[in-house]
């Protein structure tokens, strides 16, 4: 027996748990997940476990392998299509809001809420008395599990079992390993996958690890992509994208077309240092071409259509708007306020972008909106546009202020 197999039965032994008789687990597949059906037999002694899988665009390959996964814990995933839901609402808000948490793209601490809101919501339904989750403590998903549980099914057990056992990663594969849990990490840490983001071996990720190119699965290193640059059209109405190159569709199609399309051009790739919800840092990966794009285009369509005082004022609702749902903060009361005032500015937020892509670098080639302000024939120094000499009284009553600063100083200065 190895030193991390003793190490790793010696904490789960000596730590001493709740009484778990129905124990709802939010299930994907992963590492985490699948140990926790183990422990809830062999530790918890769980009466009934009942796993529950929510699709939110993870894929279908992804979605297969937890199947087959469970087939062999010899459990029977509840599946929940939540795809719709996750693209339709969740991330057509993170786009109207310019979804950003210090370079990420607010994704993963969505789906993290969407599920647990799903988990909580069946195991209401049927009657569990603890909501079980995969989270390390470590990471930042036990706080957005957990606020969500208790939100939706207050007065149940919420129990961790990588966290309450304080295993490490080596510790959770040597157990798994002994008692027959399947282990497909590509990676150390795994990864998250949505089609708006997938984050890649999150905690994991050392200072000056380099990567290897066999972990992407939409981006190409710029070195290996195409030599001919490709021109993409996007059509936004009301805020959100509804069209790539003159052809309609839902988001849900039209993002994970361009991961595909976006991504073989070598964008995409974020590596940033994070500061997670216990300020803590950590260098984090992600992969999000489709994300990069649609967020550089939303945001350039809107410097062409909302006002100044829009702009500036909605800046500071999206800092905010991402903060907290980053922090596990959806379901909260402001959270769906700041959503109200996204929404009213994104009426004229209309148009049409062509972008140039080529060996990881997006460059805007063609810009038009019927609901933009640009307005040179008023503006532009080609143009007559309005007396140039009306603006002298303008500029001297703007410039007064100036001369009441200037004297202040003058008679600060004798003294």
């Amino acid at each position: 027996m190895s030193d991390l197999l003793k190490s790793a039965l010696k904490k789960v032994e000596e730590t001493s748990v709740p009484k778990v008789n129905v124990a709802a687990l939010a299930y994907s597949g992963g590492l985490d997940s699948s140990l926790a059906v183990e422990l809830l037999r062999r530790k918890y002694k769980a009466e009934k476990i009942i796993p529950i899988t929510v699709d939110v665009g993870q894929g279908e390959e992804e979605i297969q392998t937890g199947i087959e996964k469970a087939k062999i814990l010899k459990v029977d995933p509840i599946m929940i299509d939540a795809k719709d839901e996750f693209t339709e609402e969740w991330m057509a808000k993170a786009i109207m809001a310019n979804s950003d948490y210090m370079g990420y793209p607010v994704s993963t601490s969505m789906t993290r809420q969407l599920i647990a809101r799903k988990v909580a919501e069946k195991a209401v339904e049927m009657g569990a008395d603890a909501l079980v989750e995969g989270s390390t403590g470590k990471g930042n998903d036990q706080y957005r599990m957990h606020n969500v549980f208790t939100m939706f099914a207050p007065g149940r057990k919420v129990i961790a079992p990588v966290r309450d056992f304080d295993l490490i990663r080596a510790e959770e594969e040597a157990l798994c390993t002994s008692w027959g849990v399947p282990v497909l990490e590509v990676i150390t840490g795994g990864d998250d996958k949505t089609m708006w983001c997938r984050s890649i071996a999150s905690g994991a990720i050392d200072l000056n690890m380099e990567i290897p190119d066999s972990v992407w699965m939409w981006y190409a290193p710029p070195e290996k992509a195409p030599d001919k640059p490709e021109i993409v059209e996007i059509t936004y109405e009301k805020g959100l994208p509804v069209a790539v190159n003159g052809k309609r569709m839902l988001l849900k199609d039209l993002v994970p077309l361009l991961n595909e399309k976006v991504g073989a051009h070598g964008i995409g790739l974020i590596d940033i240092f994070e500061e997670g919800i216990m300020n803590l840092k950590s260098r984090e990966l992600y992969e999000a071409p489709a994300a990069e794009l649609i967020l550089k285009t939303h945001r350039d369509l809107e410097q062409m259509c909302l006002t100044k005082e829009e702009l500036l004022f909605k800046k500071s609702v999206e800092q905010k708007w991402a903060y907290m749902v980053y922090h596990g903060e959806w379901f909260h009361p402001l959270r769906k306020a700041l959503d109200a005032f996204v929404a009213e500015t994104q009426d004229m937020v209309n148009g049409t972008i062509k972008v140039k892509l080529y060996k990881g670098n997006t460059e805007i080639v063609y810009r038009d909106s019927k609901t933009s302000l640009f307005s040179p024939e008023i503006r532009s120094i080609k143009s007559s546009g309005f007396s140039q000499p009306m603006c002298a009284d303008a500029a001297k009553i703007r410039g007064l202020q100036f001369e009441i600063l200037a004297k202040r100083e003058q008679i600060a200065n004798k003294k």
